[in-house]
């Protein structure tokens, strides 16, 4: 598989920043229309948003951020829970004057949307939770090989521990016939770091996410247009979380994505941008 490092469209653009509880945010705008703002994962940069931004600032004024600890949104500033990032995140919306928007969220950004839309249900229009889940710990290494597969992404040589980050969140068909070398190259830009290396706020993010726990109340979303992405590889967060979790949602709508893993709205980007284009409405 080749991935294209995207290359920024010609969208109204401008980027931010934004002091909040010891924090100096980052932020960019691209787009005109109806505000969504996109929510990232573990470590990973707001710029991992690039493929979806592309494609939907023709129709939407799209926010990405680093989340506090990350990249450029410095310093920490204060004790990392989901809550804390969701706050973040309104606080973000806030200094636009968004009085409203739709949420994307990714992985650990799928938590943080959770929590945006559970305590101030008003402000979100829709809510896309892609290859997420609602209770942190279901991501901790129990399941088999998990345990191994992210000893893999610590230990060893740079090359080792790319190939081992990719091999979590690509399917074995991408990765038989890929380049890994290559491929590590091309996703840096995206992810906003070397594969091989991980933000040192990564413990701090994965401990917040393993102590939320929003089961008990996804039926509060009720009426909430909800769309519920899952990879049928996907090794993270498995499609069985993902169909439970919009179930347990009413209304909530589910989609796997065969063919693919953790990194869907990567490998899969037009797929994944006509899903959020039609549920968006």
């Amino acid at each position: 598989m080749a991935v294209v490092v995207p290359v920024p469209k010609p969208h109204a653009s401008r980027d931010g920043s934004h002091l909040h509880a010891g924090c100096r945010f980052s932020y960019q705008i691209r787009g005109e229309g109806p505000p969504v703002i996109f929510i990232q994962g573990l470590s990973i940069h707001g710029g991992a948003w690039a493929p979806q931004i592309d494609a939907l600032a023709a129709h939407y004024e799209c926010l990405s951020f680093d989340n506090r600890g990350v990249g450029r949104s410095q310093p920490l500033g204060a004790r990392l829970t989901i809550e804390q990032m969701a706050a973040d995140t309104f606080a973000l919306m806030d200094a636009e004057n968004w009085s409203s928007a739709h949420l994307v969220g990714q992985s650990m950004g799928g938590l943080i949307a959770l929590q945006m839309a559970l305590s101030a249900r008003h402000r979100v229009r829709t809510l896309s939770l892609l290859c997420s889940f609602p209770r942190g710990r279901d991501v901790l290494p129990v399941r088999p090989g998990m345990l191994l597969a992210w000893l893999r992404t610590r230990i060893g040589t740079k090359p080792q521990r790319r190939r081992a980050l990719l091999e979590l969140v690509m399917p074995a068909s991408v990765m038989a016939a890929a380049d890994c070398n290559q491929l590590a190259s091309e996703l840096a830009p995206i992810f906003g770091h070397d594969l091989a290396d991980y933000s040192p706020v990564y413990a701090r993010q994965l401990s917040a996410l393993v102590r939320y726990d929003a089961t008990a109340r996804l039926r509060e979303l009720a009426g909430l247009p909800t769309l519920v992405l899952s990879a049928t590889h996907d090794r993270i967060a498995p499609p069985e979380v993902g169909r439970k979790m919009a179930a347990a949602i009413p209304g909530a709508r589910f989609v796997e994505i065969p063919d693919a893993s953790h990194a869907a709205a990567i490998q899969h980007a037009a797929r994944v941008n006509a899903l959020l284009l039609e549920h968006f409405g």
